[in-house]
């Protein structure tokens, strides 16, 4: 199957008429407060169809106010919020910031110092191509997505990519944004009692700045925290109690960090929490991380690194979990996205590494409803602008909060956990391209 190629659109290209099925189209109706979103006949006439409302068609209008739909369309909106609310994700964070080039959007008639020296080789779906060190995701390419069109204008620093990439904004004025995870918590609720929102191992520090703004509930206040789970800390009770499933099933993930986490990731989930955020690294000084310098002792790795052992040991525990959870019937119902903060400079250093670059990078996405073998957007022919579809990363935290079914499109208020006073916690939208991607 060949890969659709989505390009940027904007979510409502006409005045009028947004998006027309088979036998109905959504319409932009003028108000005095603003616009609404209306469901119609089509210009044949044809009687309205409730039955024909996918996910994906109604998201495409933009997510229009309960008010504004018929009882059929309510019925509809329901069913599929119902369908949301069983809904989990894994959120692999790739710390650091992985270099584009040398893991889902390699550059092969690039320069050599900007392609580096890692082999590009072909996936299960012709046309798309990834890095040498992510074979057996490449034999997987049909089960998952590609957004190679992530980018951000703000400071190249760690801390600001990571406040976007996990609430979709920045704190500004002693305003603190909630992780995505906590809006979902918020919205849900734990099943049972499994808490809804788990770090994996531990929460990021160290990363160079000391600002811990991003990770957790922010103005939702303490009732909504992520629980971390950390099997390896001692005198800690462990917030779910998760199996010992042998060898045989370490191995298939792979007897590394990236692979006890992967596995435990999938554990929590058919325990029956709703988000799991994994920090692949919850460090980076001292360490070989994503964060590829190449430049001892804070950030020692090169993109040597990558291809001998970063690569290998995520390919191998990603490819795992997506194994593992459509044997277990979980993959539907499980959205997986993995990148990172930023990405890395298109030309590398003189150390063999790579620097920051937060203006395009690329997401893997699968599960959860998720068409696969799909790639969304691209960048140009050296890997360092969006050429087009560009993504924000509010717009990522968008269609994660969309395929949860948490409402998004609209403002959601609370009241601040320290002064009570209302205030906007989540305005997201997912990008339109992102939206084609939903089953």
């Amino acid at each position: 199957m060949a890969p659709r190629y989505f390009i940027d659109r904007p979510l409502f290209p006409s005045p009028v008429r947004c998006y027309s099925g088979p036998s109905w189209v959504w319409e932009r109706i003028p108000l005095e407060t603003g616009w609404d979103v209306r469901m119609k006949g089509s210009e044949q006439g044809t009687a309205e169809r409730p039955g024909s409302v996918s996910r994906r068609d109604f998201l495409r209008a933009g997510g229009a106010g309960v008010v504004a739909l018929s009882a059929a369309e309510q019925t509809a909106r329901a069913h599929l919020l119902s369908r949301s609310s069983r809904k989990s994700c894994i959120f692999l964070l790739m710390t650091g910031g992985p270099s584009q080039l040398d893991t889902f959007d390699p550059k092969p008639e690039a320069p050599s110092d900007y392609r580096g020296p890692m082999r590009t080789i072909a996936t299960a779906v012709p046309g798309v191509f990834l890095s040498e060190g992510l074979p057996k995701l490449a034999q997987r390419m049909g089960r998952f997505s590609l957004l190679r069109s992530l980018g951000h204008d703000v400071a190249p620093i760690h801390e600001t990519g990571l406040q976007l990439l996990q609430t979709g904004r920045l704190s500004v004025r002693g305003d603190l944004p909630p992780h995505f995870g906590s809006l979902v918590a918020r919205h849900y609720g734990p099943r049972g009692s499994v808490p809804a929102s788990v770090v994996l191992p531990r929460l990021l520090s160290e990363t160079g700045v000391n600002i811990w703004k991003g990770q957790g509930a922010g103005t939702l206040g303490d009732d909504f925290e992520p629980r971390t789970f950390d099997p390896q800390s001692a005198g800690e009770s462990p917030v779910v109690s998760l199996p010992d499933e042998g060898d045989v099933v370490r191995h298939r993930y792979g007897k590394t960090r990236f692979g006890s986490l992967c596995l435990q990731a999938r554990q929590l989930v058919e325990a029956g929490v709703r988000c799991v955020t994994v920090n692949l690294f919850d460090r980076l000084q001292g360490e070989s991380t994503w964060d590829c310098h190449g430049r001892g002792p804070w950030s020692p790795a090169t993109v040597f690194d990558y291809r001998d052992t970063l690569c290998p040991q995520f390919d191998r525990a990603v490819s795992a979990l997506l194994d593992d959870l459509q044997e277990r019937g979980l993959f539907d119902d499980t959205l997986v996205i993995a990148t990172g903060e930023f990405g890395r400079t298109p030309k590398m250093n003189e150390t063999a590494g790579r620097d920051h670059w937060p203006h395009v990078w690329s997401a893997l996405m699968a599960g959860g409803g998720i068409h696969g073998g799909e790639v969304i957007g691209s960048s140009d022919a050296r890997g360092s602008a969006p050429v087009d579809r560009p993504t924000s990363p509010a717009e990522l935290n968008g269609a994660i909060l969309e395929v949860l079914g948490v409402p998004s499109g609209a403002e959601e208020v609370a009241p601040n956990a320290a002064s009570g006073t209302p205030q906007v916690v989540s305005s997201l939208r997912p990008a339109q391209s992102l939206v084609e991607l939903l089953v």
